[in-house]
């Protein structure tokens, strides 16, 4: 079964960076999409970035590009989010989430939570102002 572990979350003043990482195993089909999602309190979970697994493809939020960069390793089976000038309304519970087949470009990446299938528990960033 697919796993997904996160880690690298923490508190940062406004300003800071961060490096994410999630730790994904057990996929049985080698085309899919790996996603990171926030959700901060009283708030929605919502899409940040995401990434596919055979051509590379990425796309964003509208509220993290040019700050936020998604990445992979796939000889360790790692994705990566750098996320550079972390403001306060970057706080928020952080999940790796997976689906199989390719990333759905043609939607928000905001709105993709529900599509989705695979979780991590989650790694929480804080940043001070």
């Amino acid at each position: 079964q697919v796993q997904l572990v996160e880690s690298g979350g923490g508190s940062v003043q406004a300003g800071g960076s961060l490096r994410l990482s999630c730790a994904a195993s057990g996929f049985t089909d080698r085309s899919y999409c790996v996603g990171w999602f926030r959700q901060a309190p009283g708030k929605e979970r919502e899409g940040v970035a995401i990434i596919g697994s055979l051509d590379g493809s990425i796309f964003y939020a509208d509220s993290v590009k040019g700050r936020f960069t998604i990445s992979q390793d796939n000889a360790k089976n790692i994705v990566y989010l750098q996320m550079n000038s972390l403001n306060a309304e970057d706080t928020a519970m952080y999940y790796c989430a997976a689906k199989l087949g390719v990333c759905r470009w043609w939607k928000p990446v905001q709105s993709q939570t529900v599509d989705f299938d695979y979780w991590g528990q989650g790694t929480q960033v804080t940043v001070s102002s």
